[in-house]
């Protein structure tokens, strides 16, 4: 008496190409739905991971060690910071370097002295301590720093916004701004702070040449970059160094944290966007179904032919589950393409690194698994349970 072969896993797998090829066109289509699914997870998960390693990238270039200080921000109006604030700050044994600004009220800057008094434009100026973009990670895009001596000769700065405002777009020779009723030298402008916006639309002075506009000599901010291991410490130490008597009367800071900060609203998103390609990809699983059921359908006969031959129910449900995984799995591998390639050109194209998890990759090959043993199971049982004389009665 011959004993039944077992079906083995490589049998099984050849049944299930087989099926697959005879209808590449409904493949494709139902393959399509579950693409779509996982394509988007991977792009959003890579995009959002791009767009993080690339503000990684410029708080590193930045330095995330960056400490400002100011008066401290409250319901009623506290005292400006100490004339010595910079030096104060510059002493301490944290710090690696400091620099400071202050707001020259009067410092109005026109592109000449022919332009009305009222069009300011919107441009402030500041005395400067220091070397303030080098201590903010910046750098300029035309000239140099000014000497902010005390004692400098009359010379100005232009922040990034500022230059555009007043057309201003490299430095010349015999480059000048109108101010205090003088023409004054314009000997750099910068690059835009990224630490520091607000500074982009203003002019920086030497403080000789701000007190003569009415400068009272506070800084309203001080800059200071300090050791990467201690900005814990050094933020505690700043204030009371700045002010030892009142140290609540200054407020610190770290700029880096308003960047990450907006990183971390942006992944607030993310997770939406990622719910979105979930749906996406039920709906391709109920596409994969739909293709296994309407499959069953149209072959009974087949069906019929294998359990009279023998076939028997376990491997009959095998085969279609096992054409439902790679019905699946191709889906899956295409949309982890695809989502690679979208996320490849969006990084690209806003100059950041591609930056995919593993664990999204591996996490959408998985859940397609997932989704096609889900899928398949009702449809493979159902073709499990034709009797083979029904089946074989629709030849």
């Amino acid at each position: 008496m011959s004993r039944r072969r077992a079906v083995g896993a490589a049998d099984l797998l050849r049944l299930g190409l087989f099926g697959l090829r005879t209808r590449p066109t409904r493949v494709v289509l139902s393959a399509l739905g579950i693409a779509i699914g996982i394509a988007a997870m991977i792009a959003v998960v890579g995009i959002s991971s791009s767009s993080k390693a690339k503000l990684d990238q410029v708080l590193d270039a930045l330095g995330t060690n960056v400490l400002t200080a100011t008066k401290a921000q409250g319901f009623g109006e506290s005292p400006p910071l100490p004339e010595t604030a910079v030096d104060s700050a510059r002493r301490q044994d944290d710090v690696l370097a400091a620099a400071g600004v202050g707001k020259v009220d009067k410092g109005y800057v026109y592109r000449n002295p022919f332009v009305s008094p009222l069009e300011t434009k919107g441009i402030g100026t500041m005395a400067a301590w220091g070397d303030v973009p080098a201590v903010l990670g910046g750098g300029t895009a035309s000239g140099r720093w000014l000497d902010t001596r005390p004692d400098a000769v009359d010379q100005v700065v232009l922040g990034a916004e500022a230059a555009a405002s007043l057309g201003i777009d490299r430095v010349q020779p015999d480059t000048r701004v109108w101010m205090g009723g003088q023409w004054v030298q314009v000997v750099g402008i910068l690059d835009s702070l990224q630490l520091a916006p607000d500074l982009d639309t203003q002019v920086f002075v030497p403080r000789g040449l701000a007190e003569r506009l009415g400068f009272t000599g506070e800084p309203s901010a001080v800059y200071t970059r300090v050791d990467p291991a201690r900005v814990h410490q050094a933020r505690d130490v700043l204030a009371r160094a700045i002010r030892p008597d009142q140290p609540g009367l200054v407020g610190v800071t770290n700029p880096s944290d308003a960047l990450a900060a907006k990183n971390a609203t942006d992944d607030s998103f993310t997770g939406l966007l990622v719910g979105i390609g979930g749906v996406a990809l039920l709906v391709g699983g109920i596409g994969v179904a739909n293709t296994m059921v309407v499959t069953v359908l149209e072959r009974r006969a087949e069906v019929g032919v294998r359990r009279a031959l023998g076939a028997r129910r376990r491997n009959i449900r095998d085969q279609f589950l096992v054409e439902s995984l790679l019905l699946s799995l191709l889906g899956g591998i295409a949309g982890v393409v695809i989502g690679v390639g979208v996320t490849a050109a969006f990084a690209i194209a806003n100059g950041a690194p591609v930056a995919v998890p593993l664990w999204a990759v591996a996490g959408g090959l998985g859940s397609t698994v997932v989704i096609g043993g889900v899928s398949g199971i009702y449809p493979a049982a159902r073709a499990a349970r034709i009797p083979p004389t029904s089946a074989l009665a629709a030849v």
